[in-house]
């Protein structure tokens, strides 16, 4: 099985901006469906509290005509197109899907950040993890929503083994960053959010690009938007992952970083598993 996972930056710009960045997204879509993955998992939409417009669904319907789509929207008391996740799947599989809600603190639990797919064998869920925030302001919730989705995921791991992927917002180790020691303190490199990685990790999780590359570094999934340099000169942050079930971590088969181009913030990452 052939899986995919990206975060967009809002789906309306890749699908019908203008922009040369616009233009770059959309190539990056085109580069997903060149690798005809089964699922496609998409963080960060920012779409509407009803999803999808009928334009969207059109672009996607062209772009990706075998494929079934549900989604999960900001809605309120959350702000408006904001956060967001959405699965695209291939029409022959049949997974039920929930929209779970896991206790987060604030709004957190509105904000669109979490699709399950149940497949007969598995679980495939996707996350987009809230940020720590200017100044940390948002550090003190985030810990408890890593705590509150670690426990999610082992409560589905009691039941049958989890793939889940997502934009983690985390770089877990200085070899996952290019730039370590000026960022100690910078929200997605905190002690507290790195050890709240390493509490989801040993609840029985596998991070899959570590299990096939090692400790192989210069190997990342963002470069800041902000930094004009950031992509050419690889400052980048790995913030994006496949997890398994440590007891299937032996069945995948590839966990890799997909080329991009030029386009700065995320790259897709994907996974293929024999599951």
């Amino acid at each position: 099985m052939k899986l995919i996972s990206w975060n967009i930056d809002s789906l309306n710009a890749a699908l019908t901006g203008t922009s040369e960045r616009s233009g770059l997204s959309r190539k990056v879509l085109d580069t997903i469906r060149d690798h005809d993955p089964d699922v496609i998992a998409l963080q960060e939409t920012k779409l509407p509290g009803d999803g999808p417009s009928i334009k969207h669904m059109e672009f996607l319907g062209e772009k990706f005509p075998d494929y079934a789509i549900v989604w999960n929207s900001s809605v309120e008391p959350a702000r408006k197109s904001y956060a967001g996740t959405m699965f695209l799947y291939k029409n022959n599989l049949d997974p039920s899907v929930s929209f779970p809600k896991i206790g987060a603190p604030g709004t957190m639990d509105h904000e669109g950040r979490i699709i399950t797919l149940e497949f007969d064998r598995f679980y495939l869920t996707q996350v987009y993890t809230p940020n720590a925030g200017e100044n940390l302001n948002r550090l003190a919730e985030r810990q408890l929503w890593d705590e509150k989705f670690a426990g999610y995921l082992a409560s589905l791991d009691s039941k049958k083994p989890v793939v889940a992927t997502g934009d983690f917002n985390v770089a877990h180790r200085e070899i996952d960053l290019a730039h370590p020691g000026s960022n100690r303190q910078s929200a997605g490199f905190t002690d507290e959010e790195r050890q709240g990685f390493t509490n989801l990790l040993a609840k029985g999780f596998t991070d899959t690009f570590r299990h096939i590359h090692g400790d192989v570094t210069g190997v990342y999934t963002w470069w800041s938007q902000i930094v004009r340099t950031s992509k050419i000169n690889n400052s980048g942050w790995r913030i994006d992952y496949w997890l398994v079930s440590d007891r299937i971590a032996e069945k995948v088969v590839r966990s890799e970083v997909i080329d991009s181009g030029p386009r700065q913030d995320h790259a897709p990452t994907l996974l293929e598993i024999e599951i």
